[in-house]
């Protein structure tokens, strides 16, 4: 039965990403039609199709605009979605999440801070790098002063994840005072999460990264199965729980700062769908991990369809809109949390 559950679940989630690819990239101003749009992806394929739309600049507008920014959305969803369900893992509690805990916050500071100096020391992987760099400084300090007595605390790392929160808030504050009108203009942007201006350029840095991290994290699946018996029986199964809570902080700070290098902070994500996959498929992780990656992918795209067709003529931040979906979400799992473990004390 819950393999037939699984089974339908994926493609459900497969055939509701292709529509959305294909929705997402027929709507905007420019109107192309969806049969145009497949026809042309099946021309770039080699499959056949027309190599032209009815529009003159519709195929402009796809191959430049719409498919990179429509790809990017994609990539990025599967990176918060996944770095989610690893941390809920990892720390056995469905309220780790990478915004949570500072990661996201910790990521933009560092990126912030690099446009602010202009610093351009690896190219068009400066951004990238830095925030890969502050995402991963901030977990693991976030992660050293949730351990006492050999054990993290959960609760603890919470709060200290608000605590950095806060920290990377002033400093992002700091440098959107600093800065110029134009580091400005992008901090406001980062800060308020959007796909708008896509390239494919972007795609192709955070394509890789989003890809091999994935694939290791599916390497990760069953010692995080072995560890959601508790430590003790981990490492009686021969889990080195310690060595495997490092290597998925890295894997996270990876994923999250690849998503947010150019799409900015997209608050939720990560702690929204790796939950309600759990409580359709299970908590297994071989399913649970490919799944929320499946999911993040679809209801960022989604999400990113209603930013741009909302309102006309305008592009709303999807930052904004996940975080309206996913703060009540947020307020109902601590409430169910607190009400089945009895209380945080």
């Amino acid at each position: 039965m819950r393999r037939l559950k699984t089974l339908i679940l994926f493609s459900l989630l497969a055939v509701a990403l292709v529509v959305l690819l294909i929705v997402s990239a027929s709507s905007g101003q420019l109107h192309v039609p969806a049969g145009e749009v497949f026809s042309s992806l099946l021309n770039k394929l080699g499959l056949g199709g027309s190599p032209v739309t009815s529009h003159a600049n519709g195929e402009a507008a796809l191959w430049q605009i719409r498919f990179p920014r429509v790809v990017l959305t994609m990539l990025v969803g599967a990176a918060l979605a996944t770095g989610g369900a690893l941390m809920q893992g990892v720390f056995g509690n469905p309220l780790a999440d990478p915004g949570v805990v500072g990661v996201s916050s910790g990521a933009a500071a560092a990126a912030c801070t690099a446009m602010v100096f202009g610093w351009a020391f690896f190219g068009n992987w400066t951004v990238a790098i830095f925030a890969f760099a502050g995402g991963l400084v901030v977990t693991l300090l976030v992660y050293a002063i949730s351990r006492s007595n050999g054990r993290t605390e959960v609760v603890t790392l919470v709060l200290t994840g608000v605590a950095v929160n806060a920290v990377c808030g002033a400093i992002i504050a700091l440098m959107t005072f600093l800065g110029d009108q134009q580091s400005r203009e992008q901090i406001v942007f980062w800060q308020l999460g959007s796909m708008n201006g896509t390239r494919w350029d972007y795609v192709a840095v955070v394509a890789p990264i989003v890809i091999v991290g994935i694939v290791l994290v599916m390497f990760l699946t069953r010692k995080l199965d072995l560890l959601s018996l508790g430590e003790r029986s981990a490492r009686h199964l021969g889990v080195d729980v310690e060595r495997l809570r490092i290597g998925s902080i890295i894997l996270v700070a990876f994923l999250t700062a690849a998503a947010v290098a150019f799409a900015g902070i997209i608050s939720f994500v990560g702690l929204v769908v790796p939950h309600i996959i759990r409580m359709i498929v299970g908590p297994g992780h071989r399913v649970l991990i490919p799944a929320s990656a499946l999911g993040g992918a679809v209801l960022l795209s989604g999400a990113d369809l209603i930013a741009r067709t909302a309102v006309p003529f305008a592009d709303l931040p999807i930052g904004m809109l996940t975080a309206l979906v996913g703060g009540p979400f947020f307020f109902w799992l601590i409430r169910k949390t607190r009400k089945s473990s009895g209380g945080w004390a």
